[in-house]
């Protein structure tokens, strides 16, 4: 089994802690009641990654480590600055699966090697409240790096290291880092002890080619939001496997970016190119999708059922909306991971990468942006006007419901578009994004009523054959009926309100 752990730290160097003997005096930081002298450890850590550094190059960390009370194997995967989620593994002599399984989006079919050897005697400090709970610790590291791999340079340094404790407000860092500060410490430059070994060895990982170059023309633009939305699917596939909330919808969201775009700008990218890409970011995203919308509609059922009055319940209807749920269910988790594992996933990723790369450029790529950018946006609004005046036209029921699902498919692709131009476009551009989306929601409310009564017709048939009451299906399926009602009500003064943001 793996652990999993936030990890909250800043480190610090200079001078100072070259010279120090013990870790800085932080008793005067405001809510340390003491300084607990936690002894020295020795610790002894190999990093491991593929030989170009692909792991290095997304800021993330495997390593072997003995010594201390977490000797293990750790997985350290980017939260934010200082901050990083450690997945601990214990300890045996080759890579744990499930964490090489946790890197697969960067490592691919690349071999791990041993990269760097860190042997580190560490002085410990733990600072603790009036009550006695951890605050955090504060160490003095004294490490040396071995390079294992691509050459065989070594380095020396001392470095302050000083980690949140669990539970505490990330703050309590602010205020010790000012004591450190007047103690002759800066912040480390480097992110990691890897990262500051790699570099002290005479290896910089470098950033991808393009990867912060500033858009230029209309293509540059297009590129830069395929480039975001590819990252988000690869650094959302560690999250995903690890069952993270919210993250398989994102990585969904993020493959119908790249789709949209890859139509709304076929103009700026040859779609002779990007078609079949894009027929693969469907597979993948209707992978992502089994039982989603199944889920969606349980939670919704299961709210509409918490608010409800008591009278208005009649049957087991809690527990046949369970088994319902349920029988939906069945192994699509294992389903989802033997996907991420897939050599299909892999040749995907490895496809965007190329596209990326050497992308399939059209002559309208090297215009400005504005005009090419703009000129795209309009043309897919004009398909969403053309659907939202021809659901306004039709009576409630069937077509108006097709034609308003048919609305919100191409309003979705109309936002996507938007956001692509705002870096070009600016407020306008940015202004329509948002109209865009308030009318994507309303439609998108509407759509989901349509599959809820589609959904409660189902339980209620379930529950008849099971002779159990179906006067609660019947209740939400009256209540569906209103929400779709409101949402068709409010359907003119959004769609108003959309039409005067759309000059661009």
């Amino acid at each position: 089994m793996a652990d999993t752990k936030r990890e909250i730290e800043r480190k610090y160097e200079g001078p100072a802690a070259s010279e120090a003997a013990v870790p800085p005096d932080l008793s005067g930081v405001p809510g340390v009641a003491d300084v607990i002298d936690k002894g020295i450890t020795r610790l002894d850590a190999t990093y491991y990654d593929t030989a170009d550094q692909r792991l290095a190059a997304d800021s993330l960390t495997l390593r072997r480590r003995t010594g201390g009370d977490d000797a293990g194997w750790h997985l350290k995967l980017p939260v934010a600055d200082g901050v990083r989620d450690e997945i601990h593994a214990p300890l045996s002599e080759t890579v744990p699966d499930r964490l090489t399984a946790l890197a697969r989006s960067r490592i691919r079919d690349a071999e791990l090697v041993a990269l760097v050897r860190l042997a580190t005697s560490r002085h410990v400090h733990e600072l603790v409240d009036g009550e006695g709970s951890p605050l955090a610790e504060v160490s003095l590291d004294r490490v040396r790096a071995e390079r294992l791999h691509g050459g065989a340079d070594t380095a020396e340094w001392t470095e302050i290291e000083i980690e949140l404790a669990d539970g505490q407000d990330p703050a309590f860092l602010d205020k010790a880092g000012k004591h450190l500060r007047k103690a002759g410490l800066h912040r480390s430059a480097s992110p990691s002890k890897l990262a500051k070994a790699l570099a002290e060895t005479g290896s910089r990982t470098k950033p991808r080619k393009h990867e912060h170059a500033e858009p230029v023309t209309a293509g540059d633009h297009v590129l830069a939001y395929l480039r975001a939305q590819r990252h988000a699917v690869i650094e959302l596939d560690p999250a995903v496997r690890l069952d993270a909330p919210d993250s398989v919808h994102r990585m969904r969201v993020a493959t119908r970016r790249m789709r949209s775009t890859f139509r709304s700008f076929g103009n700026v990218l040859d779609r002779a190119v990007t078609t079949p890409v894009a027929v693969e970011l469907k597979w993948l995203a209707g992978e992502l999708g089994v039982d989603r919308d199944h889920e969606v509609l349980t939670e919704r059922f299961t709210e509409a059922l918490d608010a409800l009055p008591r009278p208005l319940l009649s049957g087991p209807v809690r527990n046949r909306l369970r088994a319902w749920s349920t029988a939906r269910g069945g192994d699509s988790r294992r389903r989802l991971l033997a996907v991420l594992d897939s050599k299909r996933y892999l040749d995907l990723l490895a496809a965007l990468d190329r596209l990326l790369a050497e992308p399939p450029l059209r002559e309208a790529a090297a215009a400005k942006p504005h005009k090419v950018l703009a000129a795209a946006v309009r043309k897919d609004f004009e398909k969403v006007a053309a659907l939202v005046e021809h659901a306004l036209d039709l009576p409630s029921g069937g077509d108006r419901d097709v034609a308003m699902h048919e609305a919100r498919k191409k309003a979705k692709r109309t936002r996507y578009a938007a956001e692509a131009a705002t870096p070009a476009l600016g407020k306008p551009a940015k202004a329509l994004t948002k109209a865009v989306k308030s009318l994507q929601n309303l439609l998108g409310e509407h759509q989901d009523s349509v599959m809820a009564r589609e959904s409660l017709r189902e339980l209620a048939d379930q529950a008849h054959a099971a002779g159990e009451s179906t006067f609660t299906f019947g209740v939400l399926y009256g209540r569906e009926e209103q929400r779709a009602a409101v949402a068709e009500a409010g359907l003119p003064g959004t769609w108003k309100k959309v039409g005067k943001r759309a000059a661009l």
